[in-house]
């Protein structure tokens, strides 16, 4: 009886209003600190990663609003309005990189993460060279600024030297934490590094459009003496005189080393983009080593080649520039001729490597690399410009009629070879880059004792020894080897056919050398498609054939389009290919 009432006791306290106020303020101290841990826990990585990435693309989009109003030259939008913004990204990005190297510095104690395939050395020994003469290039801004002080906005004596202290700073972070894998403060980290890659990618854009103005400006002087049009030419020039002498030295050396100025952005945006990729990735620690680069002798056929096509270019260049004035049909049709041979060689050098590939086993490596996929990426990305102009050229020529130029037929064979040559490179470059020798726990090694007539076990470092054919002399050898045997077994190395069922290691070393010549002359042939555009020799401007199909304004649009596009892409084919042959 008296349980009975303790229990009634105990149920009415359990409703009184005290103990339901009680639970409901637990309740609201267990709501406030679910709220508080979502609202303090790390953000989602897919989320941050997509909004970093539309602060960047819209970062990007209000610079390029702003270089499209000032194409137009109004009196709204001038020049030092778009070098205004410019300059704020860049001093932005510096307050970023300090803060990321201080706080690298106090956590020295911690070792970081760091991506072996991000930013090789001899990539970021390249883009210090470019830098240089990206420092060469603020120079000359400088002193241009310093002649005309008096009458131009002191924003064109900022910019240089805000950007020669980018150029300097980011240089250093590219040496020595461009391949930090980023697993604190992930999400501001995110922003800053994406803030960096757009800055990159704007001033990749100032670039190009300087540049393309300077073409574009040539290109009308030039329609308006051949009778085509009487376009007018628009060139700012300032409203005072010059207090140097060296001036106009200075604003024509500026588009000389546009290109190499050009080349240096865009790449920075690609590594710092890899670098991006990485924040908070888990490395896989069995992929994340570099393979030692390999040493091949006998590589004499690809560098003459090379050298020759490199020499040969350099003197269609000079030849074309010096004659594009006089007689624009004779210079144009010799550039045609000219490009048709070296685009077959390519093509027949990148067809053969690819057949070696095919009569060679080698495995693929699939394993999560975020600079390869990039690598392959704007591979294929940047393809697209080229492949656009070459058929417009083909259209241009199946719509020319009876008066129409007579290099009309050896420009519709360059645009096909143009577009054949890059699939095929293409498919060399990526299958490369994929493809991997097999490691020595992957090869199976048959038992020497064995029923069956089992291949031959090499007695050391996968040569096989032919002087034994049984086992029983087999097991002799491998139990009463000597060093001269050894040696003489090594020096027979190269002339050794594996049976069936079995592959060495490496590459053999005919294989190895056809795919190293081969590379090295593609190498240089993608130099030469470099130096030739980069420098001023364009027929696609001077040969009138896509004018007449076209018009000018569509014509020069997809030019201004094309032209940055392929520049990207036989300078990223030249380190692609540089990486290949290290790897081979």
């Amino acid at each position: 009886m008296v349980e009975h009432s303790g229990l009634d006791i105990m149920c009415l306290n359990k409703y009184s209003p005290a103990s339901s106020s009680s639970s409901s303020s637990n309740a609201e101290k267990k709501l406030f600190s679910k709220l508080k841990v979502s609202l303090t826990k790390k953000y989602p990585q897919k989320n941050a990663e997509t909004l970093s990435a539309q602060y960047g693309t819209n970062l990007l989009l209000i610079g390029v609003s702003v270089m499209l109003a000032l194409a137009q030259h109004g009196p709204a939008v001038k020049k030092e309005h778009l070098l205004a913004f410019i300059t704020a990204l860049m001093l932005v990005q510096l307050v970023w990189m300090l803060c990321y190297m201080i706080r690298r510095e106090r956590e020295r104690s911690a070792v970081p993460e760091r991506d072996a395939h991000a930013g090789t050395s001899w990539i970021r020994g390249g883009l210090t060279m470019l830098a240089l003469l990206s420092l060469i290039m603020d120079a000359f801004r400088i002193g241009y600024f310093v002649g005309y002080h008096s009458c131009v906005s002191a924003v064109l004596g900022v910019y240089p030297i805000v950007h020669a202290l980018h150029t300097i700073s980011q240089v250093h972070f590219l040496w020595f934490h461009i391949k930090d894998v980023i697993k604190k403060y992930e999400t501001f980290e995110r922003f800053g590094v994406i803030h960096a890659v757009f800055t990159n990618l704007l001033l990749w854009c100032n670039g190009v459009m300087s540049e393309a103005e300077h073409f574009l400006n040539n290109y009308r002087r030039r329609l308006t003496a051949l009778g085509y049009a009487n376009l007018s030419t628009v060139e700012a020039e300032p409203d005072c005189n010059c207090t140097t002498s060296v001036c106009s030295m200075f604003s024509t050396s500026l588009y000389y080393l546009y290109p190499f100025n050009i080349e240096y952005h865009i790449f920075v945006s690609a590594m710092l983009f890899v670098m991006w990729k990485n924040i908070g990735r888990t490395l896989d620690l069995h992929s994340n080593h570099k393979r030692p680069s390999t040493r091949s002798p006998c590589l004499l056929l690809g560098p003459l080649l090379g050298l020759l096509v490199l020499a040969s270019s350099v003197t269609v260049l000079v030849v074309y520039l010096i004659h594009v004035e006089k007689s624009s049909q004779a210079a144009v049709s010799m550039f045609y001729c000219y490009g048709v041979v070296m685009l077959s060689c390519m093509c027949v050098a990148s067809g053969a490597g690819l057949l070696v590939y095919r009569v060679e086993d080698w495995p693929m490596d699939m394993g999560s690399n975020p600079s390869r996929t990039l690598d392959t990426e704007l591979l294929l990305g940047s393809s697209l410009g080229s492949w656009l102009m070459s058929w417009c050229s083909v259209v241009a020529v199946a719509a020319a009629g009876r008066s129409s130029p007579s290099f009309r037929w050896t420009c519709l064979a360059y645009s096909l070879l143009l577009v054949l040559e890059k699939c095929v490179q293409n498919l060399f470059i990526v299958e490369s880059l994929y493809r991997r020798s097999r490691d020595p726990d992957d090869v199976p090694v048959p038992e020497i004792f064995s029923v069956t007539p089992a291949p031959v076990v090499p007695p050391y470092d996968g040569i096989v020894n032919r002087a034994y054919e049984t086992q029983d002399k087999l097991c002799t050898t491998l139990g009463g080897e000597t060093p001269e045997d050894r040696a003489a077994f090594s020096r027979k190395q190269t002339d050794v056919t594996l049976p069936v069922g079995n592959r060495l290691n490496v590459t053999p070393g005919r294989k190895r050398q056809i795919l190293k010549n081969i590379t090295i002359f593609l190498f240089m042939c993608n130099i030469s498609l470099w130096i030739l555009p980069a420098f001023g020799c364009r027929p696609q401007y001077d040969s009138g054939l896509e004018l007449e199909t076209f018009g000018y304004s569509i014509w020069t649009t997809v030019l201004n389009l094309a032209f940055p596009m392929n520049l990207f892409y036989r300078m990223h084919s030249v380190a692609s290919l540089f990486e290949v042959f290290r790897k081979v």
